[in-house]
């Protein structure tokens, strides 16, 4: 944690030396917020002129300078009215709004060299210690993340204390670059976004169907083996459910506008919950029948802006791997526990087997219900993360609105972070749709409720396995396992013959059958990442065997057909 905050104020450190550079090279440019974030940091700059990539060059070059004077970073306190007069003065619109928002009398003010900011800081002693530092990328941004407000530019960089973990960190860009899940989609023909049918609506190919039926058939199974029951509702409902369960109070702007069916105004679903608790609704339950657990692959529709669309991992139409515990109070943490170990079982089964887990406490100041109930809920997902014996860390502030939660985040191949499966403990819903079950003193008693999800939404998920796998998907999930490919004209009705007892078997082929030389056509499937290719030529045909090479260019060798159907069943019976 120590190291991370050091890491912190060096990359800030690193965004004033930026911010200096810019405006030595750009006189007249007016500088916005440059902080650390995760990764590194970012400037804001109202500039007419674009940056370019030149831009860029030019500007860690005149970093380098600055580094090399080793200009002392000073702090100077001054009075909030002096420092508004004095950007006033400057046409520094944005850093006088910025002292304006500051509470108190007083504001600091940092000086490196020539460069003087607002900031509250801290900084590292001089601009000699920013040394290993690379500019990114620039992106356009509003002020204040506000629509409405001037347009910027945001120039990203990242910075560390030696050169090899900038040099670590810059090799890893490069091969998340490689891996970037919309480079694959487009190369292996799973999925397309078209502006015609809109932003963040996502377009699934033959082979993307096929991925994306697999995960749906392996989570249906895995939820019926756990014991809960499948679920499908509508995606559009009156927004008077919405009003109930308070949605349309607190959600609005993440919600599409209504539609008008009848005079009565709908909507199309934010969320699956609503829904569920409606079929709960629909009978009287016993304490005997609980935990009831509702299971829902449903597609939900958010409002995004489409500065912030990418690919799969930031959509407006998406299919939740929803879940729903209704459980009575006194198996909460039971229910918690047994929820997050299948979410780990999940993950593994699709190869994840490395996570950081967070607790996520009651929000400072929105938040529904009382803070008792908040304590209560929070020592026992706390209590359940003790039993299962994995380290957490405590994300204070991180809760939903409605109930503290525990996240799941997986580390993929190269090392990256994303954020996937979910258990939410929910005060608000029960309360709204006033759901009860009869308790063994045969009283009517409110039951806790809890929200899971294992891989948080299809398409984010599928985006980080393509990512994850570089495309090279487990031979269970391929959406093609095996390609065959006929050397001459006169091999192909023996092709068919294979390809049939394949598919009878289960196994998912395609049939290149072009008039092309037998490398040329083993390179192009190669290229599709597809798991095993079957070559067929006389040899092949008169044994009536198969030539197999497997992925990474490894040559199994002839076999029987029935042998080849062993091999790829017991891969997807082990999930390789």
């Amino acid at each position: 944690m120590e190291k991370e905050k050091n890491l912190e104020t060096l990359r800030h450190s690193a965004s004033h030396v930026m911010a200096a550079a810019v405006l030595e090279l750009f006189p007249g440019t007016k500088v916005a917020i440059g902080p650390a974030i995760e990764e590194g940091f970012y400037y804001d700059f109202d500039r007419k002129e674009p940056f370019t990539v030149e831009d860029l060059a030019k500007i860690e070059e005149k970093m380098k300078e600055i580094s090399d004077k080793n200009s002392p970073f000073e702090c100077t306190a001054v009075s909030k009215q002096e420092a508004i007069k004095l950007f006033e003065e400057k046409g520094e619109k944005y850093k006088k709004e910025l002292a304006e928002a500051v509470e108190g009398d007083t504001v600091s003010f940092y000086k490196s060299g020539d460069f003087t900011d607002l900031c509250r800081g801290p900084h590292v002693k001089s601009t000699g210690e920013v040394k290993y530092f690379k500019l990114l990328s620039v992106a356009g941004a509003y002020w204040r993340g506000d629509s409405n407000r001037e347009q910027l530019q945001r120039i990203y960089g990242t910075a560390f204390f030696t050169k090899q973990d900038l040099d670590d960190y810059l090799k890893k860009i490069e091969e998340a670059q490689k891996r970037d899940h919309r480079k694959l989609g487009r190369e292996l023909d799973l999925f397309s976004v078209n502006d015609a049918v809109g932003g963040g609506l996502i377009l699934w190919h033959p082979k993307g169907a096929v991925l994306r039926d697999v995960i749906e058939s392996n989570w249906k199974k895995f939820h019926v083996e756990n014991n809960y029951e499948l679920l499908m509702t509508p995606h559009i409902a009156s927004e008077e459910l919405f009003a109930i369960s308070g949605h349309l109070q607190t959600y609005s702007e993440n919600m599409y506008a209504p539609m008008e069916i009848e005079g009565k105004p709908y909507r199309v679903k934010p969320m699956n919950c609503p829904m569920h608790l409606m079929i709960y609704k629909t009978k009287l339950h016993s304490y005997r029948e609980l935990p009831i657990k509702y299971a829902e692959l449903g597609t939900v529709y958010r409002f995004e802006k489409s500065g912030v669309l990418h690919g799969l991992l930031r959509v407006r139409g998406f299919t939740q791997d929803d879940g729903h515990i209704i459980v009575q109070p006194e198996l909460l943490e039971q229910e918690v526990i047994t929820a997050f170990k299948m979410a780990i079982d999940c993950l593994k089964m699709f190869g994840f087997n490395d996570y950081k887990i967070y607790l996520a406490t009651r929000p400072e100041k929105k938040y529904v219900g009382e803070i008792a109930n908040w304590d209560k809920a929070q020592a026992s997902l706390e209590n359940a993360l003790k039993k299962t014996g994995y380290e957490y860390e405590v994300d204070e502030g991180g809760g939903a609105f409605y109930g503290p939660k525990i996240d799941i985040k997986i580390k993929d191949a190269i090392g990256r972070l994303w954020q996937c499966s979910t258990i939410q403990f929910d005060f608000n819903l029960p309360e709204r749709f006033d759901i009860n079950y009869i308790d063994k003193e045969g009283k009517k008693t409110r039951p806790y409720m809890i929200h899971r999800a294992l891989m948080g939404s299809l398409e984010r998920f599928i985006g980080v396995l393509l990512e994850h796998y570089a495309g090279a998907l487990p031979v269970w999930l391929s959406p093609v396992q095996a390609a065959v490919l006929n050397i001459a004209a006169e091999h192909e009705p023996f092709c068919n013959e294979v390809i049939a007892k394949l598919k009878k078997a289960g196994i998912r082929v395609t049939f290149d059958s072009r008039n092309e030389k037998i490398g040329h056509k083993v390179r192009e499937n190669a290229m599709q990442k597809i798991p095993y290719i079957l070559a067929i030529g006389d040899k092949e045909m008169q044994a009536g065997s198969v030539a197999v090479r497997a992925r990474g260019n490894q040559n199994l060798g002839m076999m029987s057909v029935d042998a080849f159907i062993e091999l790829v069943e017991k891969d997807v019976s082990e999930k390789r």
